[in-house]
């Protein structure tokens, strides 16, 4: 049972949106069309209520060491407005979560946790964090965040009346040339109306955009003047049906999904994110040196002929059908591709892209072909 709404709940039920129920929250699943809102975002953009993820903050003098310690990659070398994916593990190598992390400050970061795993977020950072001169507070209750994705996401965002940059430009004639200049995982301390937020080019589309961390007593007011800006540029709501499609054709791994607590990073193709070159130990660390057994299964990416797709849980089998050699973690018709694709963990004899392999959908062993991922690559302006 949903306990937990957003802030801009009654916004999305004036627009239409049909609600679903998301680790404890009730979010909007569509407000229109899956299609028509998966096609906004490739092709113009979309917008997203994000609220519902967790947001944990670390001050103080190690609060970088603290988090060195406790995920698996290297946070104290970030500087004040950078950001980076990481890992957060169990003592086995296990994911407990994936992150975004963002330097703030010479001694602030700010973790964003999936919703699903806030709190045990928030708990595993305090027990890790205790030994260090810093202080963890669980902020996700104030902060609204809303996501802007799509190439004329930059457009939408310029357009909207109101924003400011942090110590410059009261009247915001600066903001184009700051926002135009961040970089990609770049964050920048800005107003709306005169009111903090945090300008963030990240996202979870595979496409450019922005995520805008607010206090969610203006989050409606912000919500509405990006509308009001980006309607004219194609600008859809939209919601978690169109973000998963969006996110898999990214090959943008889902906690629940493609990463766990029984999966080692190196399983997911995800080793690269722990950095095994710290000095420091962190949690997880003797597990990820050494690494999954030799016939421990690995993910992929699967493309499919026709217009039926697989989904997660359905077995994958040899080109022959005979035998069964993984399972489906997320699978869908790509809006953009049109044909079905496929993320899945195989044993990893059959790892090599160009395998043909089976998947049984409902009863009937359908053809896919190992591929790479990404499924689909942002054309570049």
């Amino acid at each position: 049972m949903s306990d937990r709404v957003s802030p801009l709940a009654e916004v999305h039920a004036a627009a239409g949106a049909q609600f679903t129920d998301f680790a404890g929250w009730q979010m909007p699943v569509r407000y229109s069309s899956d299609l028509a809102e998966h096609k906004a975002v490739r092709e113009a953009a979309g917008i997203f209520d994000l609220s519902h993820m967790g947001e944990i903050v670390l001050v103080g003098d190690e609060a970088g060491a603290a988090l060195d310690y406790a995920v698996s990659g290297r946070m104290s070398a970030l500087q004040p407005g950078q950001a980076k994916y990481t890992l957060l593990l169990n003592a086995d190598g296990g994911v407990i979560d994936d992150l975004i992390v963002y330097r703030t400050g010479d001694d602030r970061f700010l973790v964003v946790a999936n919703a699903a795993n806030a709190d045990v977020v928030a708990d595993t950072l305090r027990e890790r964090a205790s030994g260090f001169a810093t202080q963890v507070f669980d902020e996700s209750a104030d902060v609204a965040l809303i996501a802007v994705q799509g190439p004329r996401a930059l457009e939408i965002v310029l357009a909207t009346e109101g924003f400011a940059i942090e110590g410059g430009h009261p009247d915001g004639e600066d903001v184009p040339a700051a926002l135009g200049g961040l970089r990609y995982y770049r964050a920048l301390a800005g107003m709306f109306r005169e009111r903090p937020l945090l300008f963030a080019r990240t996202g979870y589309t595979g496409e450019d955009g922005f995520e805008l961390f607010c206090a969610p007593d203006f989050a409606r007011e912000l919500w509405e003047a990006l509308v009001e800006a980006g309607t004219p540029f194609g600008l859809l709501p939209a919601g978690l049906a169109a973000r998963d499609t969006l996110r898999l054709e990214a090959g943008m791994p889902l906690y629940g999904h493609e990463l766990g607590a029984g999966t080692l990073p190196a399983q997911a193709g995800l080793g690269r994110v722990v950095d095994l070159g710290k000095e420091s130990d962190f949690v997880g660390r003797a597990a990820s040196e050494q690494g999954p057994g030799a016939d421990a299964r690995v993910l992929v990416g699967l493309a499919g002929d026709g217009r039926r797709a697989a989904r997660a849980d359905y077995a994958v089998f040899t080109a022959d059908g005979d035998t069964e050699i993984g399972v489906v973690t997320s699978g869908a018709l790509s809006p953009t591709l049109g044909h079905p694709i496929a993320l899945a963990y195989i044993d990893p004899a059959y790892r090599e892209p160009g395998t043909r392999l089976t998947i049984d959908v409902r009863g009937t062993k359908l053809p896919y072909t190992v591929t790479d991922v990404p499924f689909y690559k942002r054309k570049k302006s």
